[in-house]
Formats: structure tokens, sequence, C-alpha cells
């Protein structure tokens, strides 16, 4: 797809694309990383031919809550007759935006929204989803302190992002957690504006748990993770949501414990370094997970809609659902599971170097093998058909 000559374009020559995600409140910081990734993607796209030789023009619009994202939603596939919705980070604004493309029967590609939901009881025809469930994010942090001996006969202290991703994760890694012999020592739910965490703290300190979990959202993982190293506490960490984005916000020395990632700048793949090289150079910064998100759902969409010669919804959807291949910046292609539509892939477990460790603001974990493993199957890490069930309403 990206080897096609480049041509000129006609002006009113194009396939338009909308990007809905949050830019403003407690996931802003995210939603600028996918601002850009797409930006860079559809730049690269449009260099190598477009899409069926024609332009890709995106659309960008801030999506701030469920509500806004439904309105937008609909303005883009009514009035402004896009081809397809990209983004979201928000799971209720994913939600939101899966109703609307349904009854529109247009294609969206979630691109940051986590909520095991979304693959199932809320699943639709017309949504798919390149960020991974948090089954995966747990199943795959879970590997490792499983490893690191912080579960099994263990007691864990949760703390949770109060909205829709957050109750989703803290089902999944209470489910983890249960199975694999843990018990809990103390939980709460946390506003997702909230910024002081003292009072949590304090909780922690007394409960004295073997381990603290974050299944915290955006800013509150930087947020609690600053003042957790200001209050001195020594509970080991880990997490089963995140973005890498929150560690740099953290800072060396602040950032702790162990977390899955759906992608990190450090994979060494070539074209995991070309665009890795391709986003610092307009950024200034490496991408972080929710780029790599953005940017691959944009390459599947042209590559998709070049294979087909078409930019019919419909057809884009069945070539996805009959098991189409990408290059998704990994060790492995990449796939979408027909019966959910989430991408089948490897994903990664970090730990937080110590600070003397730390030789740049940037690299600062250690990062798992893939995982899954190369001998396992891809779907190893995903929620199972019986933990999760996806009937596609018609």
């Amino acid at each position: 797809m990206l080897a096609m000559p480049s041509i000129s374009y006609g002006q009113s020559d194009v396939v338009k694309i909308g990007h809905l995600t949050p830019r403003t409140g407690f996931l802003g910081p995210l939603g600028e990383f996918a601002v850009n990734a797409a930006q860079l993607a559809a730049d690269e796209i449009n260099a190598a031919g477009g899409i069926n030789g024609r332009k890709l023009e995106v659309l960008f619009e801030d999506s701030v809550n469920p509500q806004t994202a439904s309105a937008k939603a609909e303005r883009l596939t009514q009035r402004d007759k896009v081809a397809c919705i990209v983004g979201e980070i928000n799971s209720a604004s994913a939600l939101a935006i899966g109703q609307v493309v349904q009854r529109e029967k247009v294609l969206f590609i979630n691109t940051g929204a986590n909520s095991d939901a979304l693959r199932g009881s809320d699943c639709r025809r017309y949504m798919f989803h390149t960020e991974s469930q948090n089954s995966m994010m747990v199943k795959t942090a879970g590997r490792a302190i499983l490893d690191q001996g912080l579960v099994r006969g263990k007691k864990y202290y949760a703390l949770t992002a109060d909205y829709a991703f957050g109750h989703d994760l803290l089902r999944v890694a209470k489910r983890f957690l249960g199975e694999n012999g843990a018990t809990v020592a103390g939980e709460d739910l946390v506003p997702t504006e909230l910024t002081d965490f003292s009072p949590f703290l304090l909780k922690i300190r007394q409960a004295r748990p073997d381990v603290v979990i974050g299944n915290l959202a955006g800013a509150q993982v930087t947020n609690f993770l600053k003042q957790y190293s200001e209050y001195g506490l020594r509970f080991p960490i880990a997490g089963f949501g995140f973005d890498i984005a929150l560690a740099w916000g953290a800072g060396p020395g602040n950032f702790l414990g162990t977390w899955p990632v759906v992608w990190h700048h450090l994979v060494d793949t070539p074209s995991s370094k070309a665009f890795t090289q391709a986003f610092r150079a307009k950024a200034g910064k490496p991408p972080e997970n929710q780029a790599w998100s953005d940017y691959t759902a944009m390459r599947i969409i042209a590559q998709s809609m070049n294979e087909l010669k078409s930019t019919d919804a419909t057809k884009v959807v069945e070539h996805l659902e009959k098991g189409a291949k990408f290059d998704i910046l990994k060790p492995r292609e990449g796939y979408f599971r027909a019966r959910d539509h989430q991408l089948m892939m490897e994903l990664y477990a970090i730990t937080a170097l110590p600070a003397d460790k730390v030789q740049n603001p940037f690299d600062i974990f250690t990062s798992s093998a893939a995982i899954p493993g190369p001998n396992e199957s891809l779907e190893a890490v995903a929620a199972t058909a019986e933990e999760n069930v996806c009937t596609f309403p018609s």
C-alpha cells in the first residue's frame, strides 16, 4: 500500500476520515499523541498515492465526553460523509460512537478504549479495535507479576478510575487475581478529575498490602505515581491499565512498578524503527502506545481500501473479518478476530528502571519479550468466548 507512486490530486477528489479523540481533560495528553500519529500516517499515505488514487483528508475533532462524541460522530457521518471514523480513548465515548456508526453503517476503528464490554455485550459490527482489551492488558501484566511473586498468597490494594473503563478493568483484574490466589486488602474508586491522592495513600499505608494495583487512567496515573513517591511508600506497584506518556509525565524515580503496554518505542522491528524516527522528527519526542494505535489504524484502513479498490464500509468490514493480516510494527503480523473484532497481536510488560539507571527522559523502563511468545497463539492473552460474549446486532 505505501509503495504506490506519488500523484497529483484534484481538490474535490478526496477520501475523508473523521478523527475523534479527547484533546482536553484527563485524557488530553494521550489525545495529542493520537492526533500527531494520525496526521503522520495520512501524510505518508498521501505521499504514497493516497487511497485508490484519491487524497486522504482527516477531519480532527475533540470528543470531550460521550455526549459530544455521539453528536460529532453523527455530524461526521451525516454531513461530512466520512468513509470511516478513527480514534477515541474514553470507553463510554467509544460506545456512543459505536452506536452511531452501527446505525449509519460507517466503519469505526477504536484506537484507545480498552473496555472488554466494547468487544462483548456492547460489540458492534462496524466497530473494530486496534487498542487492546482489558483482558489482554491484565493477562500480559499478570504474567510478569506472577513471575515476580506478587500474586499467589498476596494481599493487594486496588485504586480504580471511576468510569466505564475502570469498572470493567477492575472486574477483569479481580477475576485474574482471585483465580491466581490473591486476596483483597482494600479497594477504592477514584474520580477521573481527582488530583490529590492523599486520602488514598493514607489508607494504603494503613492497610500494608503486598502490592498496590493501579487501574487508573490518564493524568490520574501520573499524579498518583508522583504522590506515592512523595509519601515515601515502599509497597510494590503494578498496574493493569497504562500509557507510556503517563510514565514520562511522572519522570525517572517517580515512575515505579510493572505495567502492560500494547507497544513501545523500543520495539525492534524495521517498521517500528521507521515510525519512531518519523514521529520523533515531527513531534520532537518518541511516540508512545496511543500514537502507535492511531498510526496503525490509519495504515490498516488505507491498505484495506487500496486492496479492495473500494471505500465501502461493509466491504471493508467483511475484508477484516476474513482474517486480513497487517504489519503492525511488531515481530508478528496482526489480524482482527472475526467474532469480536479485536486486533490479535503481541503486547509487552514494562518495568520501571531505578532512577540511577535512566540515561534519558524517555527510555525509563525495561521491557519483556513480546507476549504471547513466538510459539503461542496470538489469542493466548485475549478474552475467551466464555469470558466475553459478543453477539453483533443485526
